[in-house]
């Protein structure tokens, strides 16, 4: 029987890494089958829970070189991936585009400043702080819900599928 959500006791920045690298083989395989294939992520919990952190590990562990910093200034960040295969016809490219909403003022702010487009390409995009949009994101296909613990790195991290789509992310995350 399949679960729609799981939650991760991450005692240490390491667990949270782990984490993040089973989501990110479990995107890998789905950008791999279907190169047209977009997700919405939301990440959410309180200030200082670790969104931006889980993110960075997220992108990294997808294969991006580069640095990844927080958008809570700009609101989005793009990073493109390369996706990479043993089976060099099936390798490709998508875009992750991280959003940080918390300084927005209006709900419509981010389609003001032309980022509704982004949640149509290839590849994905991951929300901190939707609520602050509201009910004008698109629908979100995985939200994971983060809470600090009494130790500085410690955190709960809840994985809940909202789609079908993310749901098979989810199944095949859970199971490595």
């Amino acid at each position: 029987m399949t679960q729609n959500s799981f939650t991760h006791h991450c005692r240490q920045e390491a667990d949270t890494t782990a984490l993040a690298q089973k989501l990110a083989l479990s995107l890998n395989h789905l950008f791999l089958s279907n190169h047209s294939a977009h997700l919405n992520i939301s990440l959410e919990g309180d200030l200082g829970a670790g969104k931006t952190t889980f993110a960075r590990h997220l992108i990294q562990s997808m294969g991006y070189e580069g640095r990844v910093k927080s958008p809570t200034y700009t609101l989005c960040e793009p990073y493109s991936i390369h996706i990479k295969s043993s089976d060099p016809h099936q390798s490709g490219s998508i875009t992750a585009h991280h959003f940080d909403l918390y300084r927005m003022r209006d709900p419509l702010e981010w389609q003001e400043a032309g980022f509704a487009e982004h949640f149509d390409e290839p590849g994905f995009c991951l929300v901190e702080w939707p609520e602050k949009a509201e009910d004008t994101l698109p629908a979100f296909d995985i939200e994971i819900h983060l809470i600090a613990g009494d130790d500085e790195n410690e955190r709960r991290i809840t994985l809940k599928a909202i789609s079908s789509q993310g749901q098979s992310v989810l199944d095949k995350a859970h199971s490595q």
